[in-house]
């Protein structure tokens, strides 16, 4: 019988014990089911459950596998308060990531904050969780005054005069509404801007959109997540009203890489400018790189955002527990805010100072571009503006 060298012995009692060893738990609250945004909590998923394998393979954290316990928070603040209490006392989760919905964030973090949790915000943009200036909340992902700022910038370097915007009815969608009036008062106070708060479960805007074909504004905003926001999308342009001739489309809600996006809107995302954390052409780390390999080799799709945001959320976990070496929530939390992180998007440290970008990484990268045909892959839409760089109106193409 042939011998296994004592070394071969060794490995195998190694992976055996790390396999055998009890998993470190992360909790995830995501909308898995209407009224959520469901195709968000897929991407979410997507990223988190790569980084989860990859994390895996390679031993675990600690010699210990990663696990993740998931719970449907239905888009639902109370859902997710309810999620956040089970994943918490329950299931004895070291922290808690995934959330990408503010009006649930915001229920959450309260759950999180309670227990002294971490909770890793994946895509929950509303100021208001940043300022209450929980301790346990950190945000690697977007915020709303990036946001409205940027939007903000357009409209000015674009010289529009009169700009509409519709907001869903969420902490998400008013909070950036109002963001966007202080912000065009600073940067192009010649501009008229109203904004309209629209029920996110309706599947009829049209008595809205009417109002606005007797005097079209420069510019229609989408401050709206799906399903609703292509429902708004179609119906802006099924009444001739946006895009058009006269009036812009403007995306800041991060519609167009959403893999449902263009079976759900068609001619009616042709011409649309877009606000995005994301564009082929931005230079991202080899740990991003990797990520986007095995998720095109997972689903033979081109990775959006939310991939990099939630692969981002876990492995700053993983990296916390690493540096503590510790599952303590208190010493991952230490951890979190004194360590400098490099991700699948850049590398950063949470900003320390009070206020909308509290634990948030602030100057987190933005582009925008303008798609130009239906169906077009974001890697061949029109790039008006990079990372860092200014708005190149010469670029934009105008709607027939």
């Amino acid at each position: 019988m042939r011998r296994i060298p004592f070394i071969a012995w060794l490995a195998i009692f190694a992976a055996g014990s790390a396999l055998a060893a009890e998993p470190v738990k992360v909790g995830i609250s995501i909308a898995q089911s209407p009224p959520g945004s469901v195709v968000q909590g897929t991407q979410v998923k997507d990223g988190l459950e790569i980084v989860k394998d990859m994390v895996n393979a390679k031993g675990g954290v600690l010699g210990r596998p990663l696990e993740l316990i998931y719970e449907d928070n239905q888009g639902i603040p109370e859902k997710g308060r309810a999620a956040a209490e089970k994943l918490i006392t329950s299931d004895k989760v070291v922290a808690i990531t995934g959330g990408h919905q503010s009006s649930v964030c915001l229920a959450e973090i309260e759950v999180a904050h309670r227990y002294h949790v971490p909770y890793i915000n994946t895509n929950c943009w509303s100021d208001d969780i940043r300022l209450k200036g929980y301790p346990e909340v950190f945000n690697p992902g977007n915020y709303n005054s990036r946001v409205s700022m940027a939007m903000a910038e357009t409209i000015a370097a674009m010289k529009l005069r009169n700009v509409v915007a519709f907001a869903e009815n969420t902490d998400y969608g008013i909070g950036q509404a109002k963001l966007l009036d202080k912000f065009i008062k600073e940067k192009s106070p010649g501009t008229r801007y109203h904004y309209e708060t629209l029920d996110r479960a309706s599947k009829d805007f049209t008595p809205a959109v009417l109002a606005l074909r007797a005097n079209p504004p420069d510019m229609v905003i989408n401050i709206m997540l799906p399903p609703a926001a292509y429902i708004l999308m179609n119906q802006l342009y099924e009444q001739g009203v946006a895009p058009s001739a006269k009036t812009w489309l403007y995306d800041g809600a991060g519609l167009a890489d959403y893999p449902d996006f263009w079976q759900n809107v068609k001619d009616a995302g042709k011409d649309m400018i877009c606000f995005a954390l994301y564009h082929p052409k931005m230079d991202i780390p080899p740990l991003g790189k990797q990520v986007a390999e095995e998720y095109k080799k997972r689903t033979k799709g081109d990775p959006n955002r939310l991939i990099f945001q939630a692969a981002d959320s876990l492995l700053l976990i993983v990296d916390a527990i690493k540096e503590a070496k510790s599952t303590d929530p208190k010493a991952i939390e230490k951890a979190l805010r004194t360590m400098t992180f490099t991700g699948t998007r850049g590398t950063f440290k949470f900003n320390e100072k009070k206020g909308n970008t509290y634990q948030q990484w602030a100057d987190i990268p933005y582009v925008n571009y303008q798609l130009t045909a239906v169906n077009q892959p974001i890697a061949d839409s029109n790039l008006i503006q990079g990372p860092g760089q200014k708005l190149d109106v010469s670029k934009l193409q105008k709607p027939k």
